[in-house]
């Protein structure tokens, strides 16, 4: 687990709030950050039911992105619960050295993936 958890969650909340439009709300007693019309993009685990891990989750392309992510480095990338199954990846924070730039990459990814096309054509 994160020795920090509360310094991730302001961390990931700096970078999806940045995001146009974006708001965070707490859902199954975990931040979530979505879009207009409940769009989640991103959200944030602690000790999620137990599992000893913390992590950002973030929305992807598919499930062919989410095993190609977890073969490459299956330290860093993990299949959540629940959510898995429709092509979300867990990217652990609670690891030597997170990289935060990498994260921030992966949650405006989600935020496109997620966002309506008139936000996405927005200078």
């Amino acid at each position: 687990m994160s020795p920090d958890p509360a310094g991730d969650l302001e961390r990931l909340r700096a970078i999806a709030l940045a995001l146009p439009q974006a708001a965070e709300k707490v859902s199954h007693g975990q931040p979530v950050f979505f879009i207009e019309k409940g769009k989640l993009f991103a959200q944030y685990w602690h000790d999620h039911h137990h599992d000893g891990a913390s992590a950002v989750m973030v929305k992807l392309s598919g499930i062919e992105e989410q095993r190609m992510l977890i073969a490459i480095d299956p330290e860093l990338y993990y299949r959540p619960a629940y959510i898995g199954a429709s092509g979300w990846i867990a990217i652990r924070t609670d690891v030597d050295a997170t990289d935060w730039d990498l994260i921030a990459g992966k949650v405006e990814a989600s935020w496109q993936t997620v966002a309506p096309a008139r936000l996405l054509r927005t200078p």
